[in-house]
Parts: C-alpha cells; sequence; structure tokens
C-alpha cells in the first residue's frame, strides 16, 4: 500500500476510531507483517499527543505456546496482561498474518483451553475503546484467490482509504445505516431463510448497533443481541469459514430453545463440536448481523470482511455485546455467515423485509 493510504488509515484509527486524546495510552499490537501500518498508527498518535505502546508479535510463538505450554499457562493470563488491558484508555489491533494455517497444526483441545483462559483480557479489554483492522498479506491474498496488489486495492477500497476524507464516507455509511437500525428498533420476531437455512430469532427490546467502522474497521453492518432462548430452526453456513488456522466447510447447526443441539460439518467436525463444548455460553446464539457494506463484494475468507458483505446475515455463537442488551457470557465469539443474495429472504414480524439480499424498508 502506499504512503498516503497508510496515512489515511492510520489517521482513522487514531482519529475516526479511537479519538484519542492528549495523554491518553493506546497500546498498539500486530502480527510482524503488519510494520507499516504500525509505524503511521504510531506517528498519529503521537500527533495526537498519546503514549503509543507497541507489542509486536513475531510469526510462529502463539502457536509454539499453545502447543507446549504447561496447562496451567493456558488456563489463565499473565497477570501483566490483564493489568495493561485494564490500565490503556484504547487499543489498536492489527491482524497480520503470514501463514492463515499455522493453528491448525495445535491440538484443538489445547487451543480450546487457550481461548476460554485468555477470557479476563477480553473482558477487561472490551469495557476500553477500541478498534479491530486487518493489514494486507500474501497470505490473506491467497486466501481470497487473488493476487496481492489485487488484495491491497480491495482493502483500500473497503476502508474508502482512496477518498480525500474517509471519515466522512464512514459518516455517511453510517447514516444510511441508521434507517435500518430505527425500523429494527421494533422488531420482535426475525426468520431468516435461505438454502438450508430456516432460523427464527426473537429480538424483542434487544438494541440495534449501527456498526459504521469505529470498532471494525472496515464496518458496515447493523447487528444486535437475540433472547438468549429464542433460537429455533436450523442454520447451515454454506460459505468456508476460517478461524485459529482451520478452514471449515458445510457446517450445519440445529437449535432448539436457543441452544446448538446438533452440530455438524464437511470438513473440520472436530474443531467445531470442540468450540461448541468451550463453556456453557458457546451454543447460545450472542449475536445476530446483517451486513450492509455493498463495496465488499467478494469473499475473501477473512470474517472481518465477509461479515460486512451487503446481503449476508451473520448468526455468531457464544458471548453477547452487552450493548445490544445481550446477556450471554462464552470465551467463544464465532460468526457463521448467510448469503442470502440468491433466493434467501429475512421475514420481520410476520412481513418479508429483505429478498435476495436486497432490503425492502429501512
Amino acid at each position: 500500500m502506499n504512503d498516503a493510504q497508510l496515512t489515511r488509515w492510520a489517521e482513522l484509527l487514531t482519529g475516526y476510531c479511537l479519538e484519542l486524546a492528549a495523554g491518553e495510552m493506546v497500546l498498539i499490537s500486530a502480527g510482524w507483517e503488519a510494520r507499516p501500518l504500525v509505524e503511521a498508527c504510531f506517528r498519529a498518535a503521537v500527533a495526537r499527543g498519546a503514549y503509543p505502546l507497541l507489542r509486536m508479535e513475531p510469526p510462529g510463538l502463539l502457536e509454539h505456546f499453545i502447543a507446549h505450554a504447561p496447562e496451567a499457562l493456558l488456563d489463565a493470563p499473565a497477570p501483566l496482561a490483564v493489568l495493561e488491558a485494564e490500565r490503556v484508555q484504547a487499543r489498536i489491533r492489527i491482524e497480520a498474518e503470514s501463514d492463515t494455517r499455522a493453528l491448525a497444526r495445535v491440538d484443538a483441545a489445547r487451543q480450546a483451553r487457550y481461548n476460554r483462559g485468555r477470557d479476563a483480557v477480553r473482558r477487561a479489554s472490551a469495557r476500553q475503546r477500541w478498534v479491530l483492522t486487518q493489514f494486507p498479506t500474501a497470505a490473506y491474498a491467497a486466501d481470497a484467490d487473488i493476487p496481492l496488489d489485487r488484495y491491497e486495492a480491495f482493502v483500500a477500497g473497503a476502508m474508502f482509504l482512496d477518498d480525500a476524507d474517509p471519515a466522512s464516507s464512514w459518516r455517511a455509511l453510517g447514516f444510511r445505516q441508521a434507517g435500518l437500525v430505527d425500523f429494527m428498533t421494533s422488531a420482535r420476531v426475525i426468520r431468516i431463510e435461505c438454502d438450508g437455512t430456516d432460523l427464527t430469532l426473537d429480538v424483542s427490546g434487544r438494541r440495534w448497533i449501527n456498526s459504521d467502522g469505529r470498532r471494525n474497521m472496515p464496518s458496515g453492518e447493523i447487528f444486535t443481541g437475540p433472547i438468549e432462548s429464542s433460537a429455533r430452526g436450523r442454520l447451515r453456513c454454506a460459505v468456508p469459514v476460517q478461524r485459529d488456522g482451520r478452514r471449515l466447510e458445510g457446517i450445519e447447526l440445529e437449535f432448539q430453545a436457543g441452544v446448538v443441539t446438533a452440530a455438524r460439518a464437511d470438513v473440520g467436525d472436530e474443531y467445531l463440536n470442540a468450540m461448541l463444548d468451550l463453556d456453557d455460553g458457546a451454543r447460545r446464539v450472542g449475536e445476530l448481523g446483517i451486513g450492509l457494506n455493498h463495496g465488499i463484494e467478494r469473499f475473501t475468507g477473512s470474517i472481518l470482511y465477509d461479515e460486512k458483505i451487503g446481503g449476508t446475515i451473520h448468526v455468531a455463537l457464544g458471548r453477547s455485546y452487552p450493548e445490544t442488551g445481550g446477556r450471554n457470557e462464552s470465551a467463544l465469539h464465532w460468526d457463521l455467515i448467510v448469503d442470502t443474495r440468491r433466493g434467501g429472504r429475512v421475514t420481520v414480524d410476520g412481513c418479508v423485509a429483505m429478498e435476495n439480499g436486497r432490503w425492502l424498508v429501512g
């Protein structure tokens, strides 16, 4: 990516997303390949009078830790990690994997144990201001099956980095999404129908959040936390899913009274069930999200981008976002995507609100 794009990206993260103020501490954690963006964020934070703290992660070390650390270290984070998460005012997380399959070589049970053990850090971090983004690497481009230069252009386009004022473009997107938030505020029962999916959720009294790029960059969705006992029916995730270095295909879930009662996957079945057994909340729905970013048109294998595609719906297993009114607690938060753009529909309180990926309201 060119210097102008990196500068605009860093200014989005430190300004529009986090609104860093003088004297605040911002933790910038990133994969090794994200160094150009880390440097741009460092400079942008200093320009705003903030203290930037850096955590660079060389490839391979996380996998080594999960595979070889004593179980006591898997079960609880370092006390300093929790203290750091509690004390910094803001956090920028930049994913930048050089090998998106690395964690697939780690035992799934140890991976689940590590995920569960880091819950205290996640909870502390969630109470502060944070933003997540993803730097384009050759590994991500390979997953998307496009050359790196085209993938970089895709990333820049998804974040409006070629616009003179990307923040203004994000504010405009948020304004457009606000109409659908207003409509959904009075919704009670939502039914999602697509090939292999017929799922009903109750969202009565829950708050819809307009995700306009301030926490995920890029974004372009609205989401809420359904009533925890409401999910019923079946969900089929026809889109391949990548998580913790593993590629899962053909995920199918059945729900009764809010709980996953049966689960299978054509590829990755063992890992799927290991995650569902992570804790008591892992089998419940923590989020219902609606992708509205029509500037992201293709699946790339990255959930940060894929769940925002206009015309898709995502249902997340596990942890709810408290700001929605959701109460489900879990160390898991796993988004599964349903693509409604060809033959799908969403019904709200008995009336068709979306067909073939296009909303008829809002």
